[in-house]
C-alpha cells in the first residue's frame, strides 16, 4: 500500500491508535467551540444535533485517514473537508480561517496528550515536542500556512495558556455543548450510563477556566468520581490486547476507505497566505 504521512513508530500513531481517546472527543470538541467563532459556525451549519453518530463517523474517519491512511487518502479526505468548510461562513467567521484551524489543531493535540498521559505514562519534553510537531498536520493539511502554528512545543504552551485566559464563550458555545452532551442516540435511556460517564470525563478533562465559563458543576464529589474513573481506566485499559484497543481505528478507517473509493481524486489544497 502507498506510504502514509507517518510511520508506525511515530508518536502520533502510537498515541492515536488507542480507541479510548474517542471518549475524550467531547472535551476536544467543546474546547474548540469555546472559541465563539468556531461555536457560531458549528451552531449555524453543523448536523451534530440531528445526527451525532454521522458526525462522529466523519470526524474520526478524517483523523484516522490523516494519521494512518495513505498520503492520497489523507489529502483527498482533507480536500473534501476544506471544500465543505468553504461553505461554513457567516457574520464574523469562516471555517477556513487559519486562526480557527490553529485553535482546532491545538485542542486535538492538547486533549490527546492529556488523556494519553492520564491512562498510560507521562511523556517527557522531547516526546511532547515530537508529538506536537506531528499534530501540526491537523491544520496544515486543510490549508493552514505552516508558519501560523506555534513553532515549538514551548511556543504552543504559551499560545494555549493565553487562549485559555482570554477566550470568552458565547451563547452558541453553550448551545453546542448542550447538543454534544445530550445527543439523540438510538439506544435512548439505555445509553444514559454511558453518556453520564462521557459528561463526567468531558468536565474533568476540560481546563478549569473554560469549565467554569460553561457553568458545569465541579464539586468535591465529582472530582472524586473523575479520579476514580481515570484510575479504573488506567488500570484496565492498557492491559487489553492491542488488537482490541485498535478496533475503533480499524473500523473507522475501513469505512472511510469505502467512502473514498467512490470519490474522485480531489486536488491538493493550496494553502492560504
Amino acid at each position: 500500500m502507498t506510504e502514509g504521512l507517518f510511520r508506525d513508530e511515530d508518536l502520533i500513531r502510537v498515541i492515536t491508535r488507542e480507541g479510548v481517546l474517542i471518549a475524550a472527543g467531547g472535551a476536544a470538541s467543546l474546547l474548540q467551540t469555546a472559541h465563539p467563532k468556531v461555536a457560531q459556525g458549528v451552531y449555524d451549519h453543523s448536523y451534530t444535533a440531528d445526527d451525532p453518530l454521522r458526525r462522529l463517523q466523519n470526524t474520526m474517519g478524517w483523523l484516522y485517514a490523516v494519521q494512518f491512511g495513505t498520503k492520497e487518502e489523507a489529502e483527498t479526505f482533507s480536500a473534501l473537508v476544506w471544500k465543505g468548510h468553504e461553505q461554513v461562513t457567516g457574520p464574523g467567521y469562516r471555517a477556513n480561517d487559519p486562526e480557527l484551524q490553529v485553535w482546532v489543531a491545538a485542542t486535538l493535540f492538547a486533549v490527546a496528550a492529556q488523556f494519553y498521559q492520564a491512562l498510560f505514562r507521562k511523556l517527557d519534553e522531547r516526546e511532547l515536542e515530537e508529538f506536537y510537531e506531528q499534530t501540526k498536520v491537523y491544520a496544515t493539511i486543510i490549508g493552514c500556512p505552516d508558519g501560523r502554528m506555534p513553532e515549538t512545543y514551548r511556543d504552543f504552551r504559551e499560545y494555549y495558556a493565553g487562549m485559555l485566559r482570554t477566550i470568552e464563550i458565547s451563547d452558541a458555545s453553550r448551545a453546542v455543548a448542550h447538543q454534544v452532551l445530550n445527543p439523540k442516540v438510538p439506544a435512548g435511556f439505555l445509553a444514559a450510563p454511558g453518556l453520564a460517564t462521557i459528561r463526567l470525563l468531558t468536565a474533568g478533562l476540560m481546563p478549569a477556566p473554560i469549565r467554569a465559563q460553561y457553568g458545569w458543576k465541579w464539586n468535591a464529589a465529582r472530582r472524586i468520581r473523575f479520579r476514580l474513573l481515570i484510575g479504573a481506566l488506567s488500570l484496565v485499559y492498557p492491559r487489553l490486547p492491542l488488537r482490541v484497543r485498535t478496533i475503533p481505528r480499524d473500523y473507522y478507517l475501513a469505512t472511510t476507505r469505502k467512502m473514498l473509493a467512490k470519490v474522485r481524486r480531489v486536488p491538493v489544497i493550496e494553502r492560504a497566505a
